[in-house]
């Protein structure tokens, strides 16, 4: 039996994989391949079906002999294992990080034989729209919400970086890199309010409200799918953090991370630099106890920030807050440190899950930025959160650009560091 074998990512089968299907039935019976939920989500294609629902699609579909689960996004596996005569697949993974999956393939059939076969990639406006429409349905607050959940029990560590506007947004959302012959991308944006300040221009006291927040929240999730952590701060009132809970959740956001301070709230980074308060358990905990009670579904997280470490109220307090916060409710806990060597947040890590091997633990390793995701995974760290490195590279790079204009008296002079708008705006979708 000759085997003409294709890979479907897709939950809506438009004319496109139709086709694909035809041109494989001219080669052999065609093996189609369903990408599990885990391959999917790592090859950053979120599922809106189950992965049971996905097989029993394709299945329905004519011209397909079986249907198998691919458990990678790289064929690997099922080329050792089912060495087809023809691999089918559309042309449009020559170019971009796309490439190295193709290269992969490629290799395996010069190693198993075999034979690959590209078929012109269907770019009509209906195969468009359908694409177009599955984006949108990835975008809806009852999938986005869900998302962190999935990604939580699939990866061994969920990647977050800052987004502060929807063009920040669309650079998390897109960015996608071959490193070692596999496709990496961010998992998850971090909305954080010392970047949602500075871009404002104002200092980060709590000083721009909810309600401001909340319009950047908006115009991040209009262009984007991935999930989103909010900065909440200190959660301020009680009475005013249940209220946020249900407007958060309602919008899609996946968690919010409050820290157990309480006045004014001043960055951590200053650490005891300046006059900064801790919230006495109790107070954190009811705080906690009535965000979760608000909330309406099971997707929505709320993670408690444990400032012990910030604070210099050593080890022992961070894990008793740790017990207290997670005993009221707290569905994950951050643990912070300002200390570039990341020895403390190893110890809380390693001791905080001999009592507690499932609760997730997020850090922000702005300070001990020489940790590594693998290093920080092999200490029972679940989510990492590059906090503002975009807004970061971004001031430094348009403040020499304005001092450029300033001195030459024109932009001439500047242009060489300057990206083409038309690379830019590549990343906005038409509709």
């Amino acid at each position: 039996m000759t085997i003409a074998y294709t890979a479907f990512c897709t939950d809506v089968i438009h004319e496109g994989h139709l086709n694909i299907i035809a041109q494989a039935g001219k080669y052999g019976d065609v093996v189609l391949g369903a990408l599990s939920d885990k391959a999917l989500i790592r090859y950053n294609k979120f599922p809106t079906i189950s992965q049971e629902e996905r097989v029993r699609l394709y299945e329905s579909l004519e011209g397909v002999s079986r249907v198998i689960v691919q458990e990678d996004y790289l064929y690997d596996d099922v080329i050792a294992d089912l060495k087809p005569d023809y691999v089918i697949h559309g042309d449009n993974w020559q170019n971009g990080p796309e490439k190295a999956i193709r290269d992969n393939v490629l290799g395996l059939l010069e190693r198993f034989g075999g034979e690959l076969v590209e078929i012109s990639y269907t770019r009509t406006e209906k195969a468009r729209k359908v694409d177009q429409q599955l984006r949108e349905k990835l975008a809806m607050p009852e999938h986005r919400r869900r998302r962190l959940r999935q990604l939580l029990q699939i990866s061994p560590v969920v990647k977050t970086i800052e987004a502060h506007d929807g063009l920040t947004g669309l650079i998390a959302e897109k960015t996608v890199v071959d490193h070692n012959g596999r496709l990496d991308q961010f998992d998850a944006m971090w909305v954080s309010s010392l970047c949602d300040s500075t871009t404002r221009g104002k200092p980060d006291i709590e000083l721009v409200d909810m309600s401001a927040r909340l319009r950047t929240i908006d115009d991040i999730m209009e262009v984007t799918t991935k999930p989103i952590i909010l900065d909440g701060d200190t959660g301020g009132l009680t009475e005013h953090f249940v209220y946020n809970v249900r407007t958060l959740e309602r919008m899609g956001v996946s968690a919010v991370i409050i820290e157990d301070k309480t006045g004014l709230k001043k960055n951590s980074l200053f650490g005891t630099e300046v006059e900064q308060t801790q919230a006495p358990i109790e107070e954190f905990c009811a705080k906690i106890a009535a965000g979760k009670k608000a909330q309406l579904t099971d997707d929505f997280m709320i993670i408690a920030r444990i400032e012990s470490l910030i604070l210099e109220r050593g080890m022992e307090d961070a894990l008793a807050r740790a017990r207290a916060f997670v005993g009221a409710g707290a569905d994950g806990i951050m643990i912070h440190s300002r200390l570039k060597d990341p020895a403390e947040i190893y110890e809380f890590c390693d001791r905080f899950r001999e009592e507690d091997p499932d609760t997730p633990i997020v850090v922000v390793p702005t300070s001990f930025n020489v940790a590594t995701e693998e290093e920080l995974a092999a200490h029972g760290v679940n989510i990492v959160i590059y906090a503002n490195q975009l807004i970061r590279a971004a001031f430094p790079a348009m403040q020499e650009t304005a001092r450029g204009i300033l001195k030459a008296h024109r932009a001439l002079e500047v242009d060489e560091q300057l990206m083409p708008f038309k690379e830019i705006i590549t990343l906005i979708d038409e509709l």
